[in-house]
């Protein structure tokens, strides 16, 4: 978001403000473009490094800040969640060995991560999406206790007007209303820099906009959400979903999300392209701005641009277009937004050197890629390697390609020449594009996690089966093999870490359940095709009202007395119940201490699973 002391905007008289230094720093941008005052070489790279702490169980850790002091370095900062962070490496100028000299300076930083982390009993971990995050760590009691994250919230809130509605289907499906925009804390990327000269600006832009969809599919890494399987890269769908404002009317409907892809190829200048986002998008968020941009040019210094910056940075494009300034310069940059973090820096490097290779690689017959390609084509691009992947074919060049075919064929061809182009080592360039190479050939971070996943599955319940995967992630992650190296986990793997066995590792989660006037005739029959032996009673919203237990069903229906009788009339309403994090000693205990072979599994009242002495 750039600035830290925001506020929310409101009022005429601040809106008014904010609105005069909106428009004279994009006058001020438009003097900078005129007077030829952008630096425009050496041309640099960056990224920015967001990360998981996790707990000795692999489960989110809420301790962000506490990590963070103990780190005490100003390359580091906060997230939304309080189990993320966030490095922001230094700029590197693009040429040579700039790469391993970026992956060494990234491990360094990682290393000094993982040093304060442990000294709280928390690990360091990359991935797009943490495999064994929950509902229940996207609450605001997960929220970093810092001011401009809850103002975020609330002018987020405020501006909708009502709930987020978050519905994602894959192969299986994730439907939700959440009260916040903390679901926006389950996403974690490696978000890369290019200097981009501003004669060249739009040209680049529009080709970032059009490699998006090829890059992506063989970069994937988020494939699950709540032990869910759905889209190749599920962050695509969930951020965009986790901070739209915008409310649910047809109307309001025809306007893009906050996070969003572009609708249309760019064709103006360059300050078009952040004059778009101020017209689709109101500003929510304010500061305090205290000098006037083009007042400053005019005295002969560099403005910060700050209104300019503040709204865009709360404008979420995948491709995003950056104003900044660096020893004294001002700059521009083009910011890939879309590829996820993990699965090892090493991975992450391969995925910023393809990158950069094709954006200084652009043919010149593609430079004018606005008259060559549909954009409808590239948006289908990109939408189709979020949910496929690499199963995903892609328009190109007036062709389909499989995603094997083009990336190999066509795009790692141009960023090896991309690369060559600029300077960078004939080491650096196969050390880098090989990965992407044995990737495309094998599998990547989202395959190889689907695939062991759903081994995992045939032995252990999902809980279970997630601990273990994010375990073997981590332990991956630390031998720095890229995943195309990584075999897939079997069906009885484990993991070595001691992971105390809770009752959400081994309650079942796909169960039948009755209301309270349904009529216990049908009950019955359903009770003896599915061999079950305990129904809960519930409500719409899953609140457990009681419980039926065949024996006193099995009595009814022998005598013919189930046709008239409802559910209601011979449940049990005084229940033994146990929470889903707490031990399977301890649900054992229950089970004895009260003679019962079921035990109803709830968080705040609502039925969440159940737990039988099979499943112990």
């Amino acid at each position: 978001m750039g600035s830290k002391n925001v506020q929310k905007l409101r009022g005429k008289k601040q809106r008014a403000i904010y609105l005069h230094h909106l428009v004279r720093d994009l006058e001020a941008l438009e003097l900078l473009i005129e007077n030829d005052m952008f630096e425009k070489s050496p041309i640099r790279i960056g990224a920015e490094q967001e990360f998981w702490i996790v707990d000795k169980e692999f489960l989110p850790n809420n301790n962000s800040l506490q990590v963070l002091k103990e780190i005490n370095d100003g390359h580091f900062t906060t997230e939304i969640g309080n189990y993320n962070l966030e490095i922001n490496t230094d700029p590197i100028v693009l040429g040579g060995d700039c790469f391993s000299f970026l992956h060494r300076d990234l491990d360094a930083l990682l290393d000094k991560a993982k040093n304060a982390a442990q000294k709280s009993d928390s690990r360091i971990l990359l991935t797009g999406i943490l495999p064994t995050i929950a509902p229940k760590h996207t609450t605001l009691d997960s929220m970093t206790a810092v001011d401009r994250y809850f103002i975020l919230n609330e002018a987020a809130k405020e501006s909708r007007g009502q709930d987020f509605s978050i519905h994602i289907k894959g192969v299986d499906e994730v439907t939700m209303l959440h009260d916040s925009v903390m679901l926006e804390g389950c996403n974690t990327s490696f978000q890369m820099h290019l200097q981009v000269d501003p004669d060249e600006f739009v040209d680049l832009f529009n080709w970032s906009q059009a490699i998006t969809g090829p890059v992506l599919a063989a970069c994937c890494n988020s494939p699950l959400l709540f032990g869910k399987e759905l889209w190749s890269e599920t962050r695509i769908a969930l951020f965009t979903q986790s901070v739209d404002i915008r409310t649910n009317s047809l109307l309001l409907n025809e306007n893009q999300p906050r996070v969003s892809f572009e609708s249309k190829w760019q064709t103006g200048s360059i300050s078009d392209v952040f004059k778009d986002n101020i017209a689709r998008f109101r500003s929510i968020l304010t500061a305090d701005f205290d000098d006037d941009s083009v007042d400053l040019i005019n005295k002969g210094e560099i403005p910060l641009l700050k209104a300019l910056c503040l709204h865009n940075g709360t404008v979420y494009r995948w491709n995003r277009a950056c104003y900044g300034v660096g020893g004294g310069k001002p700059h521009l940059r083009i910011e890939c937004r879309y590829i996820p973090s993990g699965p090892t820096v090493t991975d992450q490097i391969a995925n910023l050197a393809f990158w950069v290779g094709l954006m200084k690689g652009i043919p010149n017959k593609y430079k004018e890629i606005h008259t060559m390609m549909d954009f409808k084509d590239v948006k289908f691009n990109f939408l189709a390697a979020a949910r496929y992947g690499m199963a995903a074919q892609f328009h190109w060049d007036g062709k389909l390609y499989t995603s094997q075919d083009l990336l190999s064929e066509v795009f790692l061809p141009m960023a090896k020449e991309g690369l060559t182009k600029v300077g960078i080592s004939e080491n650096d360039i196969e050390k880098y594009l090989s990965v992407i190479t044995k990737r495309i050939k094998s599998h990547n971070g989202s395959q190889w996690i689907t695939k062991s996943y759903r081994n995992l599955l045939r032995t252990k319940k999902p809980d279970a089966a997630l601990q273990v995967l994010t375990a073997n992630i981590f332990l991956h992650q630390e031998t720095q093999k890229p995943v195309s190296e990584w075999e897939v986990l079997l069906p009885e793997a484990m993991s070595n870490f001691n992971i105390t066995k809770k009752v959400h590792h081994v309650m079942s989660t796909d169960i039948f359940s009755v209301e309270e006037k349904d009529s216990i005739e049908l009950v019955a029959h359903m009770m003896k095709w599915k061999n079950i032996h305990h129904m809960p009673v519930i409500k719409a919203d899953k609140e457990l009202l009681g419980i039926l237990s065949w024996v006193d069903v099995e009595v009814l229906f022998e005598n013919g007395d189930s046709t008239s009788a409802t559910v209601k009339s011979l449940m049990k309403t005084e229940l033994i119940t146990i929470d889903q994090d707490s031990t399977v000693d301890d649900a054992k205990a229950l089970m004895e201490k009260h003679k019962i072979r079921s035990l109803p599994v709830v968080r705040d009242n609502k039925l969440v699973g159940i737990l039988t002495s099979n499943d112990l």
